[in-house]
């Protein structure tokens, strides 16, 4: 997330790996809410797909464009304090891609994200008949209690969806900031120095999914 709004010209932020990966994921977790009950071919489904742009997203954190890539955005405990201060003071620059706070709740969805997936290829079903494709690996006491943290993750990702939605409420209303459009468009206006970005190409994000999508389907392929 970002703060701050100009009259400059927009400038390109995001993109389009990043912003196509943000609402998938958003699509196909809603997706995996609505299935979970009634339609669990679905819901692993759901999860697959997840789970490759999970692994597509941290592997894009490394190695693709700048305002993607972890090392522009994660900050330390002091940076997000005073960002945090200058943010309630009314003081806060503008960040031009995720800022201090933002960047929190990105790895939060990430690696909840993770390890809900993950734990969905062991759950063990009470009948062991909808069952995840490694299920196999671990007995069943201990697939049914990854179930239980399949759950419990389920209800920690919840929250973190609602307050980052909360959070993009925020700017919006109080400061005046919509950070919606720019994962749409992929461009913002941005008032302070504009640092040289890097922007990944088309062919590299599309070899990453792919591979990333082959590693899921071999898993659940040979589960």
């Amino acid at each position: 997330m970002a703060n701050g709004t100009t009259q400059q010209p927009a400038t390109q932020v995001w993109d389009g790996p990043v912003r196509l990966t943000h609402w998938a994921i958003a699509l196909l977790f809603a997706a995996a809410w609505y299935t979970y009950r009634d339609n669990l071919q679905w819901h692993r489904y759901a999860g697959y797909a997840l789970l490759t742009l999970v692994i597509f997203r941290i592997y894009w954190g490394f190695a693709g464009s700048s305002t993607a890539r972890f090392s522009q955005f994660v900050k330390g405990p002091a940076q997000i304090a005073h960002y945090a201060r200058a943010l309630f003071r009314g003081t806060g620059s503008a960040s031009l891609g995720h800022n201090p706070l933002g960047a929190l709740s990105v790895l939060a969805l990430i690696g909840l994200l993770l390890a809900q997936c993950v734990l969905g290829l062991f759950v063990t079903d009470v009948d062991g008949l909808e069952s995840g494709p490694l299920s196999a690996l671990v007995s069943f006491d201990t697939g049914r209690a990854l179930s239980h943290w399949h759950s419990v993750l389920f209800t920690a990702l919840k929250l973190v969806v609602a307050l980052h939605i909360a959070a993009v409420g925020f700017y919006l209303v109080v400061k005046r900031d919509n950070l919606i459009r720019p994962m749409v468009t992929g461009h913002r206006h941005f008032d302070g120095d504009l640092q040289p970005l890097r922007f990944g190409a088309w062919w590299h994000a599309g070899i990453a999914l792919a591979v990333s999508g082959a590693v899921v389907w071999l898993v659940a392929r040979n589960g």
